[in-house]
């Protein structure tokens, strides 16, 4: 009797072990489900977790012949940039390719970006703001337009006769450099020719929406579905993109057009940045047969790889968004040589 009334005992112990563990596991469970997931940035973000980036609000051009209220003259505009932010670096790179440097002033930002926004700092490869000794990049977008509530952003075109921002928009930059100050240079370069306009805005927006944007909607995703779903996409996308580049040297062939200075910033990026901090980790840019070499190939272009600044770029990534990063730990790698051989130059 003793034993029956002590095995019932266990078994009644049991049994109760066992309820309070699956209420505890539930608990834990219903716990997780209300969990309140911070987003990057909130304003930008839906309720099922996708980011959606904020359009740019101030789109005006500078125009060769001045009829957009905007003419084009050397010393009158300057930039405001980040060396950390592919956006910006779009615009600093055809600066560059078209020899603009000596036309169109620049100044970098702070690559630590805390919750006033980018800051003009002086340190290594940032500094001071000469123009209006402003602080903050906040102020240059207040003194275009005092109601601004927006997200500050990079690249900003401040004109100097007006003191107002002209854009802020790295597309419309990107051409502008491009086309509208050749007389203020003897680059003919043109990084988009009519003949191929169409098809170069349709590889765009397809870059743009998987992989340039593609990356920040995997990294910036709120839950686990949107995650996947963004990180399949970009992937899919340089898988397509890897395979179109075995037979030409560029994107479009033998020479380069925007398209591919839009890609090269976050080919860039992305074995140091995307694949770890925004968890792209199905496989680095090192991995694919054909754009690793592109990407050095592009890096190993007449003064490209100054505007590549690695340590603004971690620093930035790792330091800033501490909803991603909480302890801001930079990592030391990758360790990557992107001046050896690319062996592209045999590609039509």
């Amino acid at each position: 009797m003793g034993q029956v009334t002590e095995g019932f005992r266990c078994h009644h112990l049991c049994h109760h072990l066992v309820l309070l563990s699956v209420r505890y596991w539930r608990a834990r469970k219903d716990s997780s489900l209300c969990m309140d997931v911070q987003a990057q940035f909130p304003d930008e973000q839906s309720k099922a977790g996708e980011f959606t980036r904020q359009s740019d609000t101030f789109r005006g051009w500078v125009t060769a012949d001045g009829s957009s209220g905007y003419p084009s003259a050397a010393g009158r505009y300057h930039l405001y940039v980040s060396w950390a932010c592919p956006w910006a670096h779009r615009t600093i790179i055809v600066r560059k390719l078209k020899k603009l440097e000596g036309v169109i002033g620049m100044t970098v930002v702070d690559p630590i970006r805390d919750e006033r926004g980018w800051a003009f700092r002086e340190g290594p490869g940032h500094s001071l703001d000469p123009i209006n000794g402003f602080h903050f990049l906040r102020e240059v977008y207040e003194a275009t337009d005092p109601c601004y509530h927006g997200r500050v952003t990079v690249p900003v075109l401040w004109d100097r006769v007006t003191k107002r921002i002209v854009t802020n928009s790295d597309d419309d930059l990107m051409r502008i450099f491009s086309g509208e100050f050749n007389r203020f240079t003897d680059s003919a370069l043109d990084l988009y020719p009519e003949a191929l306009r169409r098809e170069i805005d349709e590889l765009n927006r397809f870059i743009y929406e998987n992989v340039n944007d593609g990356v920040y909607r995997a990294g910036f995703a709120t839950s686990q579905q949107v995650y996947e779903r963004a990180a399949q996409r970009l992937f899919d996308a340089l898988d397509r993109l890897d395979a179109r580049l075995a037979s030409r040297r560029y994107l479009f062939g033998a020479e380069f057009v925007e398209t591919d200075w839009r890609l090269f910033v976050t080919l860039i990026r992305f074995d140091a940045v995307y694949h770890g901090h925004f968890k792209c980790n199905i496989r680095r840019i090192v991995d694919y047969p054909h754009l690793f070499g592109y990407m050095k190939d592009l890096y190993q272009t007449d003064g490209i790889a100054e505007t590549v600044n690695f340590d603004h770029i971690k620093r930035h990534y790792y330091s800033t968004h501490r909803e991603i990063n909480p302890t801001g730990i930079v990592p030391l790698g990758p360790d990557q040589d992107l001046t050896t051989v690319h062996g592209r130059e045999q590609l039509a």
